[in-house]
């Protein structure tokens, strides 16, 4: 009679945020002897630093509009957010010990308000189930034996299972470099864009006092993208969660038109200048009239003190842009292995056994939660994935 050794897949997981961390818990749930490889000192930097402006998780909203924020890569993200999409997110961090609140805007935040928490018991429930993580662990080639440059030399990993979740190539400094492109066939990547980014604008010297300042309750258009919000004045232009959400179309080349009183129609506004007192200044007229707060008048003695129509200036307020800010400072990117490199479980079709997942995959979404929520779903299809095809792989054959 044959006998068969048993024994345990190893699986490997090159990147350490939310998706690594995520798709390495499947792996370990399943039974896999599960290494991660970090090239930081420290885990989940990027993770961390979201928290510092409170840790968006995800939102609540009907699933088909929560869909709808990944654009053209929707349909291909469905399935899987599907199988843990906000409920699930939301579920998940209440397991680690995290209660929850939902804001005015449907944004989902710990009660916290920070990432720290979380991510503590995240790693402690990853010790219990063996995950090794290796730290200051640089992948610098080979997916069917990977290489890394560590504290004690180069080292590699063997592994029956392997996932990629080396994040997009923003934020360097925290560890999504994009270097791993090089790693990978040329053909499978598409060229990284940033995404969720500020925009520079050429203010003139006026403008200086109002930098830091928020300009409130306004409604921004990019050709058929439109963010109702808010946005900050900065030395170098724009940015904050309103110009993210039109930041893809603005990068594509869409002009940016503002509606500084989305409440008001052309008419209401004509009809309360036409009752100011017209040897009153602008500045003035704008704020008795329209009640407009000094940032606001700021931008249309700016972009618009010379008009003939000042109504309709105010309803559609265009600020030149003169490009985005560099990749490193957006908050996201586009670009990234292309989808259709991969299997529907995320494996590359032309590297059996190697996975992805993350901010690495060509996929972008506006803040808000849209962008962790894909993070740690994709993370977690990957890990089911590579389970799968772990354990297939190791079935001893039939008698």
């Amino acid at each position: 009679m044959t006998r068969y050794s048993v024994r345990t897949p190893g699986a490997l997981v090159i990147g350490a945020g939310p998706a690594g961390l995520m798709a390495a818990r499947e792996l370990a749930r399943a039974g896999l002897r599960v290494t991660v490889a970090e090239a930081k000192p420290s885990v989940g930097r990027k993770f961390l630093m979201a928290g510092k402006s409170g840790l968006n998780l995800t939102k609540a909203e009907p699933f088909t509009d929560f869909l709808k924020a990944y654009g053209q890569r929707a349909e291909v993200l469905r399935p899987m957010l599907e199988a843990f999409g906000p409920d699930a997110v939301q579920d998940w961090a209440r397991e680690q010990g995290q209660e929850v609140f939902t804001g005015s805007t449907g944004r989902v935040f710990p009660k916290a308000m920070k990432a720290s928490p979380l991510l503590r018991t995240f790693l402690n429930e990853l010790n219990g189930l063996g995950v090794t993580i290796q730290t200051r662990w640089r992948w610098i080639g080979g997916l069917d034996g990977a290489v890394f440059d560590t504290p004690k030399g180069a080292q590699t990993i063997k592994a029956d299972v392997t996932v990629l979740a080396c994040g997009g190539a923003s934020w360097a400094r925290l560890g999504s470099d994009g270097a791993w492109t090089g790693h990978v066939p040329e053909n499978t990547v598409e060229s990284f864009r940033p995404a969720n980014m500020g925009f520079d604008v050429n203010w003139s010297g006026h403008m200086a006092k109002h930098f830091g300042q928020a300009v409130k309750d306004v409604e921004l258009q990019a050709g058929a993208a439109r963010s109702r919000g808010e946005f900050i004045i900065s030395s170098n232009g724009l940015e904050g969660g309103g110009i993210y959400e039109v930041s893809a179309a603005l990068r594509d080349g869409a002009p940016l038109t503002i509606d500084l009183l989305p409440h008001m129609d052309v008419d209401r506004i004509a009809e309360r200048m036409r009752a100011t007192k017209r040897g009153e200044s602008l500045p003035n007229r704008l704020r008795k009239a329209l009640r407009l707060d000094p940032v606001k008048r700021a931008l249309v003695m700016e972009f618009g003190r010379h008009t003939s129509d000042l109504p309709r200036l105010i309803k559609h307020l265009i600020i030149p842009l003169t490009g985005p800010r560099p990749m490193d400072e957006a908050i996201s990117t586009a670009g990234g292995l292309r989808f259709e490199a991969l299997d529907e479980g995320l494996m590359m079709r032309d590297r059996p056994g190697v996975f992805a997942a993350g901010e690495m995959l060509d996929w972008e979404a506006p803040t808000g939660g849209y962008l962790l929520t894909a993070c740690f779903t994709t993370g977690l299809w990957a890990g089911r994935s590579a389970v799968r095809y772990a354990l297939a792989q190791d079935t001893p054959p039939p008698g």
